[in-house]
């Protein structure tokens, strides 16, 4: 029994360790409501890279255009997932 119970915390320790180690960091996460109204500047090439100020893609060298996010823009924000430009 008293190993049943030791599995059983194990387990439910693990998956709460597991569980609060997702993207939640708040200085790199955008809020939806943010995403929503933002003004980015993205390559014309490569929509994951992603910026809030003018710069270069760092795939292609190609100049950053301003323009208003995108559905998978947003997401990929969300999530935390798209390409930031060399600073």
């Amino acid at each position: 029994m008293k190993k049943i119970i030791l599995v059983a915390m194990i387990a439910i320790s693990t998956s709460l360790v597991i569980s609060s180690c997702g993207n939640s960091s708040a200085s790199n996460n955008v809020s939806a409501a943010k995403a929503d109204s933002l003004m980015i500047y993205s390559c014309t090439m490569h929509q994951e890279v992603i910026s809030d100020h003018p710069d270069e893609c760092p795939k292609c060298g190609m100049t950053l255009v301003k323009q208003k996010i995108t559905a998978d823009q947003k997401k990929m924000l969300l999530d935390n997932s798209y390409v930031k430009p060399k600073d």
